[in-house]
């Protein structure tokens, strides 16, 4: 197939590493603006969950190829939603045709994502995977599957297509009752962990914080609690959360069986654990929190913990971007 990734992005570029290694031919599509317009080729650290549960580490290199076509089989947009609305219309400025999968977060309704995607066909989906990339160097980790709106919900002409690109890479599939109330109960759990993570954490440090979280039985309890009540958040959008019990059993258990699960499993899965300290970016991080914080103050949903703990981390973050240089702000607003 050939496939069009929008940027340069952690996500769009290990799935495009392993289209790539599967034999397809992959593009992206990178600002000229971006520093990273001119790259032409990273390194890459992967560990691997598709053949081994626990990880294997390889490294490899990845050839980028940037955008020279005009018509694509499938479009990846996996970018922050507040940019969707920009590259979708940069699609369409660059006369660029092509199926999208929307690979990302999404808290908008079906509505709204149809205005953005202005009668191009989507599938929406959902990574498991995560990392960074710094400089020329992209170290990620991937399970073995993915999440994928089914296909008697999709309307998506080329849905069969989508499943043999990543079935040609040893990826699996998830497909949940609702793919877009799916979408909203994992922000939501991302938020409840985020929140609490920057709350005791140290919000220029990502990695510490996760690390902090993870061997903290009592900092994971509050975690728990906090999910609960962004769970009902979501509910009070009209989502029926017994559609969702194997997402949610964890965070049904008293706290004193699942704050301790969660511990023993953040020690044993290296996977999990990589993710949670690969993920850098703490504007994406509270963009996330603050997204179903201010749905679930306009809704009155009662969630004490979670309002609390989200309130600290951002006073803590505004605190920190008080005393930022000026230089050091502007690079960390156009990353």
């Amino acid at each position: 197939m050939n496939v069009l990734v929008l940027g340069l992005g952690v996500i769009g570029t290990t799935y495009g590493y392993l289209f790539q290694k599967a034999g397809h031919h992959v593009e992206h599509l990178v600002r000229q603006s971006s520093t990273r317009a001119s790259v032409s080729s990273l390194k890459v650290e992967i560990l691997d969950g598709r053949t081994d549960p626990k990880g294997s580490l390889t490294r490899n290199q990845y050839n980028v190829h940037h955008q020279r076509r005009t018509s694509y089989d499938l479009i990846v947009v996996s970018v922050p939603q507040g940019r969707i609305a920009k590259v979708m219309a940069d699609l369409r400025t660059s006369g660029i045709e092509g199926p999208v999968l929307l690979f990302c977060g999404f808290w908008g309704e079906h509505e709204e994502l149809d205005r953005l995607m202005a009668g191009r066909d989507v599938l929406l989906g959902y990574p498991v995977a995560g990392g960074s990339i710094t400089g020329k160097q992209l170290t990620c980790c991937v399970f073995d599957h993915i999440m994928l709106e089914r296909q008697d919900r999709a309307r998506f002409p080329g849905y069969e297509r989508v499943e043999a690109l990543f079935g040609s890479c040893g990826v699996g599939f998830e497909r949940p009752h609702d793919m877009l109330e799916w979408i909203w109960l994992h922000m939501a759990i991302n938020a409840g962990v985020g929140a609490v993570a920057a709350m005791y954490g140290d919000v220029e440090d990502t990695t510490r914080a996760a690390e902090q979280l993870m061997g903290s039985t009592r900092m994971l309890a509050r975690v728990v609690k906090a999910i609960r009540e962004t769970s009902r958040i979501v509910a009070s959008r009209g989502v029926d959360l017994r559609r969702y019990r194997g997402e949610m059993l964890a965070y049904r258990l008293p706290t004193a069986v699942s704050a301790p699960l969660m511990k023993r499993m953040f020690a044993r899965n290296l996977l999990t654990r990589r993710i949670m300290t690969l993920h850098g970016n703490t504007a994406d991080l509270l963009f996330v929190c603050r997204t179903v914080y201010e749905q679930g103050r306009a809704n009155g949903t009662s969630a004490p913990i979670f309002y609390k703990s989200y309130e600290a981390a951002r006073d803590k973050a505004a605190r920190r971007d008080q005393h930022l240089p000026d230089m050091v702000r502007g690079q960390n607003e156009t990353a």
